[in-house]
């Protein structure tokens, strides 16, 4: 899932537009009710559809059919902590894991429930890794600790070829470091790649190669392509795990640059009277549209109560409270609300805004 899906599925749908949310467990024996309960909920889904008079009976049968398709296409044996499956009456479906727990629940709308989506989105620190050699450069998904081989539009990207006349000729003069426009090629191709794979997911890019293939990639990809941090040495057939392990400094560096400039722009914006802090101040300039960068603290979870249309935060993990006037977690209310009005979402380390409240606003005007 990239930003851009995410805002798509936000977008409102043809009713009934179907959201099943199960919590799902990692390992034997939890894992075997899985099924179970997903087949329940799929009972439970045929069942409202069926006995809602604003439902065709054809479009209930579309919408279940959709997630069921949605359904089989996660492996419960494999799964994570959540499981989200959309479903809408044009046959459009989809299926989702996530790395944090969901409320066990059915929702029929106009549009999709993306709120645990957005959470997990947003919260996982996410980023690019291109590693670089003679051999294939190759793109890495980074969420949180873990790495995935980025493969398809145009990755991984292997050098041209060496054709048989020229071959023993060619590899002659790459051995005495002369090939350098062929690599200069496949660096162009890896640069072409990534510039259709940022324009889609911007996130921060940590390049990994030796000292030739980086001055290489740098020569080619020009300032439109912004490094976050590099990585020093030959990483062709290193496993994940090791690649992660050797670009989690440079992402740290990186990662403390970041807050400092953020915490300059919050001072900046208090001068000029652009500011809020604390979550009571923050969620009624994000709910008008004010919001332009909202900064918050990535551990910062906040269940509250209404209580005469004011919010009343509540100390306690999501879901320790139960009411019609309860907001489950009004920090991530905050932040889809901001991402809907076309905000910025920015998380820091927890205890970097104990000045701010935990949560901070950069407003429009």
């Amino acid at each position: 899932m990239d930003a851009v899906t995410l805002s798509e599925l936000r977008k409102p749908r043809a009713y009934p537009a179907v959201s099943v949310l199960m919590p799902t467990h990692r390992s034997v024996p939890g894992n075997r009710q899985d099924p179970i309960r997903l087949r329940n909920l799929l009972a439970e889904v045929r069942r409202r559809l069926h006995d809602d008079v604003k439902v065709a009976p054809d479009a209930a049968d579309h919408v279940v059919r959709g997630l069921e398709a949605a359904a089989e296409e996660v492996d419960l044996r494999h799964a994570s902590d959540g499981l989200v499956l959309f479903a809408a009456p044009d046959g459009e479906h989809h299926a989702f894991t996530i790395d944090q727990p969901v409320d066990e629940r059915v929702v029929v709308d106009t549009g999709f429930a993306t709120r645990d989506l957005v959470a997990a989105y947003t919260r996982t620190p996410r980023f690019w890794l291109l590693s670089l050699s003679d051999q294939r450069t190759r793109l890495w998904d980074g969420r949180g600790e873990e790495l995935t081989e980025r493969t398809g539009g145009g990755f991984p990207v292997e050098p041209e070829p060496l054709d048989e006349a020229g071959s023993g000729r060619q590899a002659r003069r790459a051995a005495q470091g002369g090939d350098g426009e062929r690599q200069r090629r496949q660096m162009r191709d890896a640069v072409a790649a990534l510039d259709r794979v940022l324009a889609r997911d911007r996130r921060p890019l940590i390049v990994a190669g030796v000292t030739r293939h980086q001055a290489f990639f740098d020569e080619v990809a020009g300032p439109h392509i912004t490094v976050a941090g590099r990585v020093d040495g030959s990483f062709e057939g290193a496993s994940p795990s090791a690649l992660a392990e050797a670009a989690r400094p440079a992402l740290a560096a990186y990662e403390d640059l970041r807050e400092v400039g953020v915490l300059s722009e919050l001072e900046a914006a208090r001068s000029i009277q652009r500011y809020a802090g604390g979550l009571c101040e923050v969620t009624p300039l994000v709910e008008e549209g004010r919001g332009e960068h909202l900064v918050v603290e990535r551990g910062y979870y906040a269940p509250a109560v209404k209580a005469a249309g004011e919010l009343v935060p509540v100390d306690g993990m999501p879901g320790v409270l139960k009411g019609a006037d309860v907001v489950d977690d009004a920090v991530d209310d905050v932040i889809e609300t901001a991402l809907e009005y076309g905000g910025e979402v920015t998380f820091v380390s927890d205890g970097f805004l104990v000045d701010h409240g935990r949560i901070a606003l950069v407003t429009r005007y």
